[in-house]
């Protein structure tokens, strides 16, 4: 199966959502399934209610999985596997002191070189590790003897060194395994086929490799690390930028057909520019998706936001307005791009008229014939007689009846709102 594995420490981001929709459209292409694997091992950055809002956002997706696992809930078999390690000597404890390892960091960026364990701890005996059994410790597995390499459907072959990858921490002091023990160990749990994440994840994968090495087990497993997305001045996107939240683009009014859209078409080129993520399961290939990290672009993502509530029949009630709006709702789509702005361009209709002093008469005239006679089916009918009551042309008959009909000076043309809201303009207007 393939996997989407997010930590409940945050909101989701696009980053991760993006990660999510390309292991459902492969796990889809493949006919494989598609696991949830929530990563709760870090319990003091864990958030209560962000599993439950991880999966809400993936349900308003309609991304389908078939299994939910709390990582948590697999510590026995990660003590186990710990365990074996030690045994048979791929493992070691460590009893070097946080104190201890923060200087010797500290002597290496004063030397101008990476961190690396010393191997101070490597070679104790069993009995040098007996007599200090009620000290605190942790787990090391013990540095690959060879490189480790694999091949990345985004980033080609990789290469490295046993210098680059260390002997990492696998069981932390309080006995939780680190993220890369509990992932790699939960990844053969599941038999996990092809893992698709994020590029920051990539100095991950050669550790997590040589942990699966170490207990044996020698399944070849796919990987393709995405480029990052970058915000509109060419960095890496942050929390900082309010569009890299989901929960954000939600509030903003975009749809969730339109941010997959919009997602799948980062750094990929597929036969059309919109379409619905059944459609990207057709043509969707990873091999094909592009090396280079993608900027992201909110004034793409509105056109194609807007493009899919021109699709909507019932905007309305996706508005949550009364029926009779749909279709002014729908002439607003000119210039209108999300929900939001929508919302708020038929917020203006409705709202009480206020006064323009440079047009106060001719409003009086307009709103005077308006109520006082019977309003005509046909726009052109109800103009022309409009005009012809109150002797007003031109400008003056069309800026005093675009605030009436509107309550704006600008909008789209009046011929078109005019039939949206002719059974309830005398209402508004009075």
């Amino acid at each position: 199966m393939l996997r989407f594995a997010p930590s409940p420490t945050g909101d989701m981001h696009i980053g991760n959502l993006r990660v999510a929709l390309f292991n459902y459209i492969v796990a889809k292409q493949r006919n494989e399934k598609l696991l949830i694997r929530i990563e709760d091992t870090d319990n003091e950055r864990n958030i209560e209610g962000k599993d439950q809002a991880i999966l809400d956002i993936l349900n308003a997706f309609n991304i389908k999985y078939d299994q939910i696992v709390y990582q948590s809930s697999n510590f026995k078999t990660h003590w186990k596997f710990a365990t074996d390690l030690l045994t048979n000597k791929k493992a070691f404890v460590c009893f070097c002191s946080a104190e201890d390892i923060e200087k010797e960091r500290i002597k290496a960026s004063a030397e101008k070189r990476p961190y690396r364990y010393s191997g101070k701890c490597e070679t104790l005996s069993d009995i040098e590790v007996l007599e200090r059994e009620d000290e605190p410790f942790v787990v090391r597995l013990k540095k690959p003897e060879e490189a480790i390499e694999f091949d990345d459907y985004a980033k080609g072959h990789l290469k490295f060194e046993p210098f680059d990858i260390d002997s990492f921490v696998i069981l932390r002091q309080n006995k939780i395994p680190t993220y890369n023990f509990a992932c790699a160990i939960d990844d053969m749990l599941y038999d996990i086929s092809l893992i698709i994440r994020g590029e920051d994840h990539l100095s991950n994968t050669p550790k997590q490799i040589a942990i699966q090495k170490a207990v044996g087990y020698d399944k070849k497993l796919e990987y393709a690390h995405l480029p990052i997305i970058l915000n509109s001045e060419g960095k890496k996107m942050s929390k900082r930028d309010e569009a890299s939240s989901v929960l954000w683009l939600f509030e903003e009014g975009f749809l969730p057909e339109a941010i997959a859209n919009y997602l799948v078409l980062l750094g990929n080129k597929p036969p059309k520019e919109i379409f619905t993520l059944d459609e990207a399961i057709e043509f969707f290939d990873l091999k094909k998706l592009s090396k280079a990290p993608a900027r992201f672009d909110i004034d793409k993502l509105r056109f194609i936001n807007r493009e899919h509530l021109k699709q909507i029949d019932d905007l309305a009630s996706l508005l949550q307005i009364h029926k009779s709006l749909n279709n002014l709702a729908k002439v607003y789509l000119e210039e209108a791009s999300t929900l939001k702005e929508l919302k708020s361009k038929i917020d203006d209709v409705l709202t009480k008229r206020t006064l323009n002093e440079e047009w106060k008469e001719e409003i009086k005239l307009i709103k005077t014939e308006i109520l006082n006679s019977d309003l005509e089916e046909d726009y052109n009918e109800f103009k022309n007689r409009v005009s012809k009551n109150t002797n007003l042309k031109g400008k003056k008959l069309f800026m005093p009846l675009r605030l009436l009909l509107t309550n704006k000076t600008h909008g789209p043309n009046i011929s078109d709102i005019y039939p949206a809201i002719k059974d309830m303009l005398k209402e508004l207007i009075k």
